[in-house]
């Protein structure tokens, strides 16, 4: 499930509490629905939303009481107690501070009450992503050095794959891979000393013997944030790059862990329209560390 269902899931969450149940919201169960910490989802709704959740749930429960109070004969503290505040005090503060007027000047017909509606996410977007917890695991393959001088390493990397398909490395990788679902890897490492060069890899996860002429690196246990390129490769994985860094990065700022970035690719025709592969990006979820 995607990142912008399990939003839109969560919303539909507190309405149901608020409205119906009329139950405090459960931050534990958010939590749940979300697959994250309760401070990283908090995170990561702000960043989407422009307003905290806190805040967010707060004007919903003013709002839903200014509705309650214009449509009903309900007394104040009833009110008060239906939205969760200690006291009719505190919940007269709150609801002056969010409509401008008190319960009791609210129920005159004159009176216009602020109104924060429902939050809608959209479900749709160009790529589907969502977080994803991975253990530690260890990857094997063949490498390769390349210079960012001139800005031919994407050609360059395209003609390492084409020469591991030629000369057997591809199969071979194929046949060790441990991986559920199966599927290769591409890597980027870049030279810390020399921001003109980088390590390109092809690896497969196994936990096999290292064969002759390869590599290996543990990458650590991590949150990413994964998402799903759709079309024939290259260019479907180009595309996703370029959405990341021109609109999701952006909206997104979190702070990325210290591992690299990796590309999935799955088995089956890379040529074909539905051929699915992968962006993993490492992020920091303040909250587990």
């Amino acid at each position: 499930m995607e990142w912008n269902e399990k939003l839109q899931i969560i919303l539909d969450y507190v309405e149901n509490h608020l409205q119906r149940k009329q139950e405090p919201i459960d931050l534990q169960e958010i939590s749940r629905i979300a697959e994250c910490s309760p401070g990283f989802f908090q995170k990561v709704f702000s960043y989407m939303n422009g307003i905290s959740f806190s805040e967010y749930v707060r004007s919903r429960k003013l709002t839903l009481a200014g509705y309650d109070l214009k449509s009903t004969d309900k007394k104040v503290v009833d009110v008060s107690y239906q939205y969760g505040y200690d006291s009719p005090t505190s919940f007269t503060k709150a609801f002056q501070q969010f409509h401008g007027v008190t319960p009791k000047e609210a129920r005159n017909k004159d009176i216009k009450l602020r109104v924060v509606p429902k939050m809608q996410i959209s479900v749709k977007q160009q790529y589907s992503w969502r977080l994803v917890q991975k253990t530690s695991f260890r990857l094997v393959g063949k490498s390769i050095r390349l210079s960012c001088i001139n800005g031919d390493h994407p050609e360059k990397i395209l003609e390492f794959w084409s020469d591991c398909q030629k000369n057997g490395i591809f199969s071979m990788l194929v046949s060790i891979d441990d991986g559920d679902p199966k599927g290769l890897f591409g890597l980027f490492r870049y030279d810390e000393n020399n921001s003109n060069e980088l390590e390109y890899s092809i690896m497969v996860k196994s936990d096999r013997d290292l064969p002759e002429g390869c590599g290996e690196m543990i990458i650590p246990e991590a949150e990413w944030a994964v998402f799903d390129c759709i079309g024939p490769v290259p260019q479907a994985v180009q595309k996703g790059w370029k959405y990341l860094q021109e609109e999701w990065l952006v909206t997104y700022p979190f702070q990325h862990a210290e591992c690299p970035e990796l590309e999935w690719y799955s088995g089956g025709s890379a040529y074909a329209k539905d051929y699915l592969s992968q962006i993993w990006i490492p992020i920091v979820d303040d909250a587990r560390r």
